[in-house]
């Protein structure tokens, strides 16, 4: 074992083993083990899915498979904590099999290299329905559970509901549905009580675990201090993303295979975990219990209240409720930070439109071309188009375009630039702006300089638009026929007054 007689609830750094570093959670957790001053190993069938992390540096990454023995025993040695944070759903009709398997071989191998505790993540299931009765996805969560407290390595089993945080799958349906559908026919599930818990609370659990004292052997309920219907969950996320009342209509013969096709239908969540994740939704989840605070005490403002997780979720500072900067994609410092790992289908709809060109004039003509755009000088394509947007934008109680600019020449971060804030800047590299006209949704610009050598340079551009509801949809597929002349014009332009400026 990596940290010699040191008990578990004392202040010397651990070796923690994380699986499931490619997935929402363990991508997430990694970095705050190491916040915590322990040491990280990553267990992945893709190690090239790591690279990107900012962390990716800091932990040692191992190739290998909960269900392959010489890869677990590799990982496994000298490891004093193991998270297990893996599971099958989602890969076909035998994930509740390939679970166990996975489980037992785990806590065989745990035993083996003497691993002083197992972690899991499972899902909160309800007291008074057997375990043969529950849905698959639940059942084989438990069974996961009951494998791993079976094994001679204490072990602590952390059982959550709904998970609030950008790219979980159970948030990412509530978003898409909710955002998508101003009136929605649902199935009768819509009236089954959950307690959901924030992302934020769940890593701080997780953390905490690999310090429970030796004794300890069992299972916790975690939770929010809310007990709401996924009904509640839909009205009161409509009410902190700034969107109408929605319209909620339960039909009760929408069984939970339609249920799935009819999500399907709605978000990008793939059929394959949105039926599994749907046949749970019939089953009331709420703590029975919170001995966690026995171990972990709780914080001032811990728990997270829904709203408040709603709110990081979003992605929105909570007294501004304006989104962050959308290359960040969240409140700074927050876990629920969408991830390189995380599926494209997380994170709510964003929409871009993407430009480039070849530029024949150094980096520095087409950066003053660049620093230079708006006030006087115009956007640089249809300016009929720009003015009438920018009239209609003061027409509706918008800033419209006469503020102009600060400077002629040079920009900062901050500086209102027309209908535009300056958001981002990198001298000669880069300059993001967020619009700040009324729309059904958030808007940004962006302009970047390359250089690509012999005098010459690449200009890329992005307008990326994230829809408010049903109307920031309509709104963007309504311009989006005149994209080509407004943005493509405006590259084409941008990088002809480059080459002009250079003769």
């Amino acid at each position: 074992m990596a940290s010699g007689d040191e008990t578990q609830h004392g202040s010397a750094p651990l070796t923690c083993l994380v699986t499931g570093a490619t997935g929402y959670v363990g991508g997430r957790l990694v970095p705050e083990l190491l916040a915590a001053g322990h040491r990280v190993r990553c267990l992945a069938r893709s190690p090239e899915k790591l690279r990107d992390q900012p962390w990716a540096g800091q932990v040692d990454v191992v190739r290998g498979d909960v269900t392959d023995r010489a890869s677990m025993i590799g990982a496994m040695r000298d490891v004093d904590i193991a998270y297990y944070l893996v599971h099958a759903l989602g890969t076909g009709a035998g994930f509740e099999e390939t679970d166990r398997k996975a489980a037992r071989l785990f806590a065989d191998v745990a035993a083996g290299a003497e691993v002083r505790r197992i972690v899991y993540l499972g899902g909160l299931t309800p007291s008074d329905v057997p375990v043969s009765q529950l849905s698959p996805h639940l059942r084989s969560r438990a069974e996961v559970g009951e494998i791993l407290l079976a094994g001679p390595v204490p072990a602590t089993l952390l059982r959550a509901a709904v998970v609030i945080g950008s790219g979980s799958a159970s948030f990412e349906m509530l978003r898409y549905l909710t955002e998508r559908l101003p009136v929605m026919v649902t199935p009768s599930w819509v009236g089954t009580r959950i307690q959901p818990i924030a992302i934020r609370d769940v890593l701080r659990y997780l953390v905490a675990s690999a310090r429970m004292p030796d004794e300890v052997d069992r299972a916790f309920d975690i939770a929010g201090p809310d007990i709401m219907t996924y009904r509640d969950m839909m009205e009161r996320y409509a009410k902190v993303a700034g969107l109408p009342h929605r319209l909620i209509l339960p039909v009760p013969m929408l069984s939970p295979r339609l249920s799935s096709h009819w999500i399907g239908l709605v978000t990008p969540v793939p059929r394959s975990i949105a039926r599994p994740l749907a046949e749970s939704l019939r089953h009331e989840v709420v703590c029975g219990e919170h001995d966690i605070a026995r171990y972990v005490p709780d914080e001032p403002g811990a728990p997270l209240a829904f709203d408040e997780a709603l709110a990081l979720a979003l992605l929105r500072v909570r007294d501004a409720q304006v989104m962050t900067r959308w290359s960040n994609a969240a409140v700074p410092g927050a876990p629920s930070d969408p991830l390189p790992t995380d599926p494209d289908w997380a994170g709510g709809s964003l929409y871009t439109d993407v430009r480039e060109r070849d530029v024949h004039a150094p980096a520095s003509a087409l950066w003053r071309v660049v620093e230079g755009i708006g006030g006087e000088n115009g956007w640089y394509s249809l300016p009929v188009a720009w003015a009438l947007r920018g009239w209609l934008d003061r027409l509706v109680g918008g800033v419209g375009l006469r503020r102009g600019r600060r400077d002629a020449a040079r920009l900062r971060v901050g500086d209102s630039l027309d209908f535009w804030r300056v958001e981002e800047i990198e001298p000669g590299r880069l300059l993001r702006l967020r619009a700040e006209m009324r729309l059904p949704g958030l808007a940004w610009l962006e302009m970047r300089v390359e250089e690509t050598g012999a005098g010459r340079s690449r200009y890329r551009q992005r307008a990326v638009f994230h829809p408010r509801g049903l109307f920031g949809h309509a709104y963007w597929w309504s311009v989006s026929p005149f994209h080509a002349i407004v943005f493509g014009g405006m590259a084409r332009n941008i990088a002809r007054a480059a080459e002009a400026e250079t003769g």
